[in-house]
């Protein structure tokens, strides 16, 4: 649990789950719930699950709301809400209950899961009977007064919430309106110990964002202007949210027929002088993989960001998994110097794709964002992230010169690249090996000099501060990359009220490797606990591979779809003090 003090009676935080079959409006419901708490002064987030069917089937809102900002979720929930019992046992390992949980269920809507409800306070509410009573009325706006007041949220906030969703002119929202004053006619009364400890004033100026969305508005912000794409689960929502924001600034966004197209439009695009990018999960991205290799040899700066799910093949869609991390970083075929970075946090999801597109464009080169399921699509309350200014142009050759040489072996690596049509700067671009010229040639002299120039952008550039975040002190470290930060976050604040100090170190730059810098991060350190959300521990065997540790390391790697909790790792910590 967080921990902040809270008010006698009331929680710095409270985790519900509201469940139905597809079509029953958990999801919505559940987005009107965030935005109520965030309108009340909360912090919060919300993710969802669901089952693999393209239409229908069971669906699950996650939500977690707090009085401080949070970035995953809690290891049990407060509060189970099932318009219908219709396979919620499915998501039993997803929704962990305890003995203090409340489980809400209509009588009416078939048998509950007794194994997973064993041990809980159940409630009955006949969401679907008084559903019936209000014209037009839905059950899932009755949940939503039920859950809204049973944790203590303001009546004005969950209202503003109905209304800023379906809008004033919605014929749904008087029914909707009045369906929440139902459910919370039938709390009346209700005892629950999950009273929510409202934040301060009515959280102005905070975002109601996804990763998905952040990473969106980072790419604008580092200059993209064009973006082909196919759509793919669950990185779509990226693209949706892009073809308007990129309108609304001179750009454009393509759909393409196939994964295959849409990377090489966007390499098209910036061969002419457009930032571009490209998004995909892992089946897309490895189609990808040889144009990467052709954006290599030919220097052309492009993002690819790889919103990654559970696989191999086309795995669990819905489900969020870390195990894309192989074919980023080594998936490229021969000797292909590229980027690799990994947002740590829905917020940070702005600031790194920001800083992949000055990457990009400052060396030449393709740059891998790996954001993740849990981050690309889960919404959160969030402060706004720093404003940053990030150092990163293209160099671009100017007309009038003579015998020019777009490869030219130059000490940083980089070379100027002309923007095709400008007089006396034509050269040849292709995957083929080539003279500084451009000109295509096999000879070993030309293929070990670009070898070298390639590689030596990636060992010249400063790639800053932001390679890591790094915090804390103590004799334990725990290592970990993407969207397992949150939940290592949370576990080493409960290590530090327990009086143990430990230092997180979270990378933000996998490729290319940094030990030098490592090496001094975790300087002093004995014991590194690495965590990762992979079957095989493809963080840990990356870092024993590329990163010299001179301390004791033991692994938590866990696979999807189930998410890291805090308290799991706060227990290997705790274990692992002990002298």
């Amino acid at each position: 649990m967080m921990t902040s003090a809270a008010r006698p009676g009331t929680a710095s935080t409270v985790s519900v789950a509201m469940t139905g079959s597809g079509g029953s409006g958990v999801m919505t419901a559940g987005n009107m719930l965030l935005e109520a708490a965030a309108l009340a002064g909360c912090y919060g987030l919300m993710s969802r699950t669901s089952g693999p069917q393209i239409r229908g089937g069971e669906a699950a809102a996650l939500i977690r709301l707090a009085n401080e900002p949070i970035e995953g979720h809690d290891d049990r929930f407060d509060l189970l809400i099932s318009v219908d019992w219709l396979n919620l046992e499915r998501f039993a390992a997803e929704i962990p209950l305890g003995a203090e949980s409340i489980a809400i269920g209509d009588p009416g809507q078939g048998e509950p899961p007794t194994a997973m409800l064993a041990g809980t306070r159940r409630l009955a509410l006949p969401m679907k009977e008084l559903a019936k009573k209000v014209p037009g009325g839905r059950a899932n706006m009755i949940a939503l007064g039920y859950v809204a007041s049973l944790i203590g949220l303001p009546d004005d906030a969950v209202g503003e919430a109905v209304r800023r969703t379906l809008g004033a002119q919605d014929d749904r929202l008087p029914a909707s309106l009045a369906g929440v004053e139902a459910g919370r006619r039938a709390a009346a009364g209700v005892a629950c110990p999950h009273k929510l400890a409202l934040g301060r004033g009515r959280g102005a100026g905070r975002w109601l964002i996804t990763g998905n969305e952040a990473a969106g508005y980072g790419a604008l912000k580092g200059g993209v202007r064009f973006v082909a794409a196919y759509p793919i689960t669950p990185a779509t929502e990226m693209l949706e949210w892009m073809s308007p924001a990129l309108s609304g600034v001179g750009g454009m966004l393509v759909q393409a027929e196939d994964e295959l197209a849409s990377i090489n439009m966007a390499i098209g695009a910036s061969y002419g002088g457009t930032p571009s990018l490209t998004a995909t999960s892992g089946p897309g991205f490895a189609l990808m993989t040889e144009s990467l290799g052709l954006a290599v040899a030919a220097e052309i700066p492009i993002v690819v960001v790889d919103v990654m799910r559970s696989g191999p093949s086309t795995g669990i869609p819905t489900k969020s998994e870390q195990s894309d991390l192989n074919i980023a970083l080594y998936g490229l075929h021969g000797d292909a110097p590229h980027v690799v970075v990994a947002p740590n946090s829905v917020a940070d999801c702005l600031t790194t794709t920001q800083w992949a597109v000055h990457l990009a464009e400052a060396m030449q080169v393709p740059v891998v964002v790996l954001s993740d399921q849990s981050m690309g699509q889960t919404r959160m309350v969030i402060d706004p992230p720093p404003d940053r200014e990030l150092d990163g142009a293209r160099a671009v050759a100017v007309a009038g010169g003579q015998g020019y040489q777009r490869y030219a072996l130059t000490p940083s690596g980089v070379s100027p690249m002309a923007i095709p049509g400008t007089p006396g700067l034509m050269y040849t671009a292709d995957g083929l090996e080539h003279s500084e010229r451009g000109t295509p040639s096999s000879q070993a002299r030309d293929h070990l000099a670009q070898l070298d120039k390639r590689k030596r952008k990636l060992d010249a550039v400063d790639f800053g501060a932001h390679w890591a975040e790094i915090d804390g002190e103590g004799e334990i470290a725990v290592l970990t990359w993407g969207s397992c930060t949150g939940p290592v976050r949370e576990a080493i604040a409960r290590a530090r009220a327990d009086g143990i100090a430990v230092r997180l170190v979270s990378l933000r730059l996998l490729s290319p490797a940094h030990p030098d810098r490592l090496a001094v991060a975790l300087h002093g350190v004995k014991r590194v606990l690495v965590v990762e959300q992979t079957h095989s521990g493809q963080f840990y065997r990356y870092l024993r591979a590329e990163h010299a540790l001179d301390a004791e390391l033991r692994a938590i790697h866990l696979p999807g779809p189930l998410p890291m909790r805090p308290g799991d790792i706060h227990r290997q910590i705790v274990e692992w003090s002990r002298p």
